[in-house]
Formats: C-alpha cells, sequence, structure tokens
C-alpha cells in the first residue's frame, strides 16, 4: 500500500465535504483501500478530487451523491461497490455512476468534433442517457475541478477543456441556474479560449476597483440608513461582476467598459416578499431610477425559477448603480439554482409531492431548447420538445441527429441528406444488421448502406408499414415519385388500390365515389394520390365499405317499429339490430363472413332464423333473386369480443415464416383460431390458410397490410 495514497484518502474524507457520508461508510472506504489486490489510483489529483467534493457539498449534494462522486474518481474503490454498507442506496448510487459513464462517452463524441458544432445535440444526448438527473451537478462539479487546475495542461489539453466546457457545462449550469459554479465555468473558459481579450477586461476591472470599492461603500452606508429609518431589516453587500458577463454584455449593447452601468452594484437581502417591493420605493426615493432598466422577476420568474427585483438608478455623484432586491431565499435559489431544492426539502407528504414537482421542473428546464448565452449553436435545433418525444442517434463518426419518437435508420438516412435516403437498402445499428422498420433508441449509433441508384419504395409511404416516422422524410419520398410521368403514377396507384380491395373483397367497387370524396376529377387521378402517398389505400377502401353500407340499405316503407336487439351468438360475436321483426336467431353467414364496418344484409330462412351476409355477398344476391320478400335491413349493433374472418396467406417456403405471421398477429391483438398450410408443387412456396378473431374492419385492414410487408410474402388477402 502506497502510503501516501492511503494519507491521500484519509485527508479526503476528513474534509467537511465529506461530512455527509456516515462513519461507518467512511471506514469501509479505508478498509477497501488497503486491500492488496485495489488499484489507488485515483483519476484525478487528490486536490482536484477534494475540489469536486467541496462543490458539490456547496450544492447540499446528499450521501449517494457525493459517494458517486467520489467512487467514480476511484476506481478501486468502485470494483467494490457491492461489499460497502450503502443503506439501501447502492442501486442508486450505480444508477449515478452510470450516468456518469455515459458522459464520459459524449465527452469523448465533443472531442472528435469541430469545436462548437452540434454541441446543443450533444446536451440534448447527454440528457437523454443519463436517468438520474442529480449525475449533472456531479459533472459540473468535477469540470470546474478540472478548470481551475487547468493551468498545468498542455495548451492544447487545456483549449479541448476550456472548449468543452463552454458547449456543454456552462450551458446546463445556466439552465439549473446554478450561478456559483456557472459564473466561474464561463470566466475560465473564456481566459483559456481568448487569453488576450480576458486580460484586457480583467485589466480594465482592476483598474477602476478600488474607486469602485468606495463608491460601492459610500452607497451601502446610504442605503442602510434609509432601510433602518423606515424599519426595514435588510442586508445590503457589493455585487461583483464577472469577466465573461461583462464581454457578453459589451458584445451585445456596443458599450465600451466606461459605458457599463452595472460595475456598480449592491445587492439587498430581505426577509419576505414584501420587504422586497418596500425597500424598492425606498430605493427609488433616495436615487432618480432609469425607466427602461426595471425588471420584477418577482412577479414573472424566469424560466430557470430566478426571482429578484432588479433596478438602476442614478446615484451619488451622478453615477449609475444596479441594485438587485431579493430575499434570503431567492438569493439561494439565484446562487445554487435546482440544487436550492434539495436543500429545502423537507418532511411530510405534502413537501414530497412538491419536491417531485420540483424534479419534473428540473427535466423540463434541461430540456429547453433555448440557450441565451450561445444561440449560435441552435440554428438548427427544432422547436422545444420533452426529451421523451426524440431520439438521439449517431451517425458512425459521431454525429448526433435529433430524431422524432419512433423514427427508424430510413428516417435517419433522410435526415443525413435526401440522396442517402433515396439509396438507402439497408441499415446496420451498432454494428448489427436491421430491418428499415427497425426503432431508433437514444445511443444507438446507425450505418446506412447505400445502393449505387436512388429507387425509394413506394409502401414507405404507407404508414401502417412502419418504415418511416417523420413527416420531413415522408415529404421527401412523395417529391421524389411527384417527379416521375404521369403513366408511371397512375398504374403504381392501381396496383397498390387494387391490391388492398382485393384483400377486402372490394374488387366490383364503384371507384369514381372515393374520387369524389378525396377531390379528384378522375379515377387515374385518385390512382395518382395513392402512388404519392397522399390517400393511403385502406382509407379509399373504408370510403367504399361506407358508400355501400348506405347503398344497400333500402328505405323503408312503413315508418319503422322499435328496433330490437338480437341475441348474442355464443361465438361472442357483436350484436346485430334487424329492423321490423324481433326475438329471431342471427348469425353470420360463413360464406362471405362480414366483418363489423361494413355493409351487411340480412337474409331470414326457414330454419336458422336471420343470416348475416355482406351486402355484395354472390350468395345473398342469388338468394335475394328467389325470394325478395325475405331480404331484411341490417345494423350492427354494440361491439362484441370479435368476428372471425378467412385470411390466405401466400409467402416462399422459409425459416420462421410461421413464427413470423404469428407473432405479427398477436402484436396486432387479433387471435389465430385456425391454420392450415399447403406447400405450392415445385415452386418453393406454400399457402397458408388462417382463420381469426378480429375486433373490427380496421384491424383487419392493418393486419392484412403488416402481413404482406413480412419478408418474403407475395400476397395476403381476405377470402370469401
Amino acid at each position: 500500500m502506497n502510503r501516501s495514497s492511503l494519507s491521500g484518502l484519509d485527508a479526503l474524507l476528513q474534509r467537511p465535504s465529506c461530512d455527509g457520508l456516515s462513519d461507518t461508510l467512511r471506514q469501509a472506504l479505508l478498509q477497501a483501500w488497503q486491500q492488496p489486490d485495489t488499484d489507488t489510483r485515483p483519476r484525478l489529483p487528490w486536490p482536484a478530487l477534494a475540489d469536486t467534493l467541496d462543490s458539490l457539498a456547496l450544492l447540499s449534494a446528499d450521501e449517494a451523491v457525493t459517494a458517486a462522486a467520489l467512487l467514480f474518481d476511484l476506481p478501486g474503490l468502485r470494483a467494490r461497490l457491492a461489499d460497502l454498507p450503502l443503506d439501501g442506496a447502492a442501486a442508486a448510487v450505480q444508477g449515478l455512476l452510470d450516468g456518469q459513464d455515459a458522459a464520459d462517452q459524449v465527452w469523448a463524441l465533443h472531442a472528435g468534433r469541430e469545436a462548437g458544432r452540434n454541441s446543443e445535440g450533444l446536451r440534448r444526448l447527454l440528457l437523454a442517457i443519463v436517468h438520474d438527473l442529480r449525475v449533472v451537478p456531479v459533472l459540473l462539479a468535477r469540470q470546474l475541478a478540472c478548470m481551475r487546475a487547468a493551468d498545468r495542461l498542455a495548451e492544447d489539453e487545456r483549449r479541448a477543456l476550456a472548449q468543452l466546457t463552454r458547449d456543454i457545462h456552462a450551458p446546463l449550469a445556466n439552465r439549473l441556474g446554478i450561478w456559483q459554479l456557472k459564473w466561474e465555468l464561463e470566466d475560465l473558459a473564456f481566459r483559456f479560449l481568448d487569453p488576450q481579450t480576458y486580460r484586457h477586461i480583467a485589466r480594465e476591472v482592476d483598474e477602476t476597483r478600488l474607486a469602485r470599492e468606495r463608491y460601492v461603500e459610500a452607497v451601502k452606508h446610504t442605503l442602510s440608513a434609509a432601510l433602518a429609518e423606515h424599519g426595514i431589516g435588510g442586508e445590503v453587500s457589493g455585487r461583483p461582476k464577472h469577466i465573461y458577463s461583462i464581454w457578453r454584455k459589451m458584445q451585445k449593447k456596443q458599450l465600451a467598459f466606461d459605458q457599463l452601468y452595472d460595475l456598480r452594484a449592491v445587492r439587498v437581502m430581505v426577509d419576505d416578499v414584501a420587504a422586497c417591493y418596500a425597500t424598492l420605493g425606498v430605493v427609488h426615493a433616495l436615487w432618480t431610477p432609469v425607466p427602461s432598466e426595471f425588471d420584477d422577476y418577482i412577479a414573472r420568474p424566469k424560466a430557470n425559477d430566478y426571482r429578484s427585483l432588479h433596478t438602476a438608478v442614478i446615484g451619488p455623484e451622478g453615477r449609475t448603480v444596479e441594485v438587485q432586491i431579493r430575499t434570503h431565499e431567492m438569493h439561494a435559489q439565484a446562487e445554487l439554482g435546482v440544487a436550492a431544492h434539495w436543500k429545502y426539502k423537507e418532511g411530510g407528504k405534502g413537501a414530497e409531492k412538491a419536491f417531485d414537482r420540483k424534479i419534473t421542473w428540473m427535466r423540463q428546464l434541461l430540456e429547453q431548447s433555448q440557450d441565451a448565452a450561445h444561440p449560435e449553436d441552435l440554428a438548427g435545433a427544432l422547436d422545444a420538445e420533452l426529451i421523451e418525444d426524440r431520439v438521439y442517434a449517431l451517425s458512425p463518426k459521431g454525429e448526433v441527429m435529433d430524431l422524432p419518437a419512433g423514427a427508424t435508420p430510413l428516417d435517419f438516412a433522410y435526415h443525413v441528406h435526401t440522396m442517402v435516403g433515396h439509396r438507402c437498402r439497408g441499415a446496420k445499428v451498432n454494428g448489427r444488421i436491421v430491418p428499415l422498420t427497425y426503432r431508433l433508441r437514444s445511443g444507438d449509433r446507425v450505418e446506412i448502406m447505400t445502393a449505387r441508384d436512388a429507387d425509394p419504395r413506394r409502401d414507405w409511404l404507407l404508414p401502417a408499414h412502419g418504415f418511416l416516422a417523420s413527416n420531413r422524410s415522408r415529404e421527401k419520398v412523395r417529391s421524389w415519385f411527384h417527379k416521375l410521368d404521369r403513366a408511371r403514377n397512375v398504374q403504381a396507384g392501381r396496383e397498390l388500390l387494387e391490391r388492398e380491395l382485393k384483400r377486402l373483397g372490394l374488387q366490383q367497387a364503384d371507384l369514381m365515389v372515393a374520387a369524389k370524396r378525396f377531390h379528384a376529377d378522375s379515377v387515374d387521378d385518385l390512382y395518382i394520390q395513392v402512388a404519392l402517398g397522399d390517400t393511403g389505400p385502406s382509407q379509399v377502401s373504408r370510403t367504399l365499405l361506407e358508400a355501400e353500407k348506405e347503398k344497400a340499405a333500402p328505405a323503408p316503407a312503413t315508418p319503422p317499429l322499435p328496433r330490437p336487439t338480437a341475441r348474442r351468438e355464443r361465438t361472442g360475436r357483436s350484436d346485430f339490430t334487424v329492423q321490423g321483426v324481433g326475438n329471431l336467431l342471427v348469425q353470420l353467414a360463413r360464406c362471405c363472413q362480414p366483418v363489423a364496418g361494413e355493409p351487411i344484409a340480412g337474409y331470414l330462412t326457414r330454419t336458422r332464423g336471420v343470416t348475416v351476409h355482406r351486402a355484395d355477398c354472390p350468395a345473398l344476391a342469388r338468394l335475394a333473386a328467389a325470394h325478395t320478400e325475405r331480404v331484411l335491413p341490417v345494423e350492427w349493433g354494440r361491439t362484441g369480443s370479435g368476428y372471425e374472418v378467412d385470411v390466405m396467406v401466400r409467402a416462399m417456403d422459409r425459416r420462421w415464416l410461421l413464427k413470423d405471421i404469428t407473432n405479427l398477429i398477436a402484436q396486432e391483438d387479433a387471435y389465430v383460431l385456425d391454420i392450415n398450410s399447403d406447400p405450392l408443387r415445385d415452386s418453393g412456396r406454400m399457402q397458408l390458410r388462417l382463420r381469426l378473431r378480429v375486433n373490427d374492419y380496421g384491424q383487419l385492414s392493418t393486419l392484412l397490410g403488416k402481413l404482406d410487408a413480412l419478408p418474403g410474402v407475395d400476397e395476403a388477402r381476405r377470402m370469401g
């Protein structure tokens, strides 16, 4: 055991910043550190590690956070996590360690890119893969410790560390409102990235410091006396202005250093909100306010919950002074930001709920896309959305792609470039080939495999097939097909629609009815809409079914009697309503097997009650020709537990075909009642006949579309 290493850990654990660790845990850490096989090399130097823990103590970190920060930088102790007495907090500590590991992946991605490029995407990726948000203050505290010790690094390492701080850590600290860390992170990054400007402003600040301090002392004395005279107990102090903030204001307002009014500033802290506004009245009575420089962040807090009164006045000697007024609790919030909520957390169920609301707010705050400190990083960003609605995938070079939830490799390809999407023929995710319908997850690394020529497929446009989740990607595919000649679009649309109508037994339907419904001047124009994805085949088939239902229901010659509902069959099918008669057995015809939502008609048999047929059933047409008086109007009643329907699937006879089909049916919440398979002689293909139970026509249409899209399936359609 290295004595200096042991003494280093012992000294670290004796610091006030480790007071939150139990004595038992500290003893266990020291004992584990002395084991002969323990790696005693810390990731950070002991002073930097101590600095990290001091910052976390300032942010009121609990035992789990402190332990996780310590174990992450001491890998030898981390390996013994399971043996440490963490009193039920082991899972939380492990989650915090995993979050720090994930952050290391983001730092590696940042190191491989051009400075400042896509830093917003990296911040979003970090928040997507870090599940315990307490990881973020740990990352900020460690980065601040590294920046404070950066003078010892080589020039290129120092600049890389400063760039990472400016791109990732300082904006996160800003969003959390942790000003004590934010301003120092910004100043240190500014110092290493632009040392000449930093030194110039620092020199200006130092040259005016003594005169400014004397002036601020005079203002503090005058204001304290005025508050005491009015019976207001207030604590008045001077407020330093950090260098990066001075430079930002000079750049934003195009001001010279001596034109900045808030270099002379005081802060007043009082007990409650009423005293804040009373103090404001005293300040404005003492000195003339500058009208354009008043902000009420108590009535209208900032997005990160910052609250304070800001005003500027013409003080003694005609010089401008900024005055900030806030309560002590507001000050804690202003200094510690979100971390202050842990400090103010108290026991009781009401406090727990309030605390949970703060955590929810914290996540929403971190997910904001607006960043006042670095608006240039957001040039291509989308509107603000919750992190759960986005996916952050990586290109092979580590570029972060911001995609909608449910995005596929094909969406990724179109996000990279339109022609990459058009030429996409396959994809690898994390080195493994996946189907183009695979749903990406945050952190996935995607590699697109392309063909030589652009050749997008029309079924990419069908939502039921699941190739594209992004409307932007779908529009690019539509645009490609818009450029094709009319004849090809008509032919393609006809093939898509005929396949859908054949599945559902609607080959004889009048397509002009659907053409009018979708504002197409002709059937050919309807075909073009289908080919371009503007109208889906299932939309057309549903319209045709509704039209046939209206057409098949004749108007009654006499006012109808009250319509009784027939009893349900033991199979659990829907109820039907038969006009004009009651107390009849009602059953589905096996010849056409109607499904809820289709137009139907009833036929009164001699011995089996009313048999319900599809309105276009050939068997019903023959029966009606012989006995017109037996045809009865029938309507669907309330939904039962399902309808039986026969489906035929022709496909290549391949391994796992039956498994893929039955898994898909189960995923669509349908039921398989019977399966028969017949090989098609000398063709390498087979024909499957399935009896299914579905809820309604819409479920059947979606299921047929997905069956047809399975690899190796030539045709999937309804029988009868």
